[in-house]
């Protein structure tokens, strides 16, 4: 269950342009998403975890990848995480925080996953300026 509505306003502003772009799915539950995806591999983000996400290998291209995150405030179901405990995973922080923020987490975790796959499909170089910006004297001020 979402937390916040899908139709709202802020949704489309947060998104930017890139929201039209996005294939997503919505699940009433976790286990009408389990029903309809039985053999994936899915991440649990909790700081109960004793496995690092960067322990974790996320380098095979051929299998789907979830990660689930829970909310900042009560994080996953205790009961899903008990049920996937080899499955947990967690981002080691001061022992002062209770929890980091879940679009940091988010961020953390997609980029780990695209650095394991070699950023397939991303830019490598400077796209706008080129990659020559940075030794390029006609950028000088």
């Amino acid at each position: 269950p979402l937390s916040f509505s899908i139709e709202s306003k802020d949704l489309k502003r947060v998104g930017l342009d890139y929201i039209d772009d996005l294939r997503w799915f919505y699940y009433p539950t976790y286990e009408d998403f389990k029903k309809k995806h039985p053999d994936v591999s899915i991440y649990y983000i909790t700081r109960y975890a004793s496995l690092s996400y960067s322990q974790a290998d996320f380098s095979n291209l051929v299998k789907d990848i979830y990660v689930m995150f829970g909310r900042e405030s009560t994080g996953i179901p205790h009961g899903i995480l008990r049920e996937h405990l080899d499955a947990c995973l967690r981002i080691p922080m001061v022992p002062e925080a209770r929890s980091l923020n879940v679009s940091n987490c988010v961020a953390i975790l997609v980029y780990e996953i695209l650095r394991q796959q070699n950023f397939p499909n991303l830019a490598t170089i400077e796209m706008i300026k080129g990659e020559d910006f940075l030794i390029n004297e006609k950028y000088e001020k």
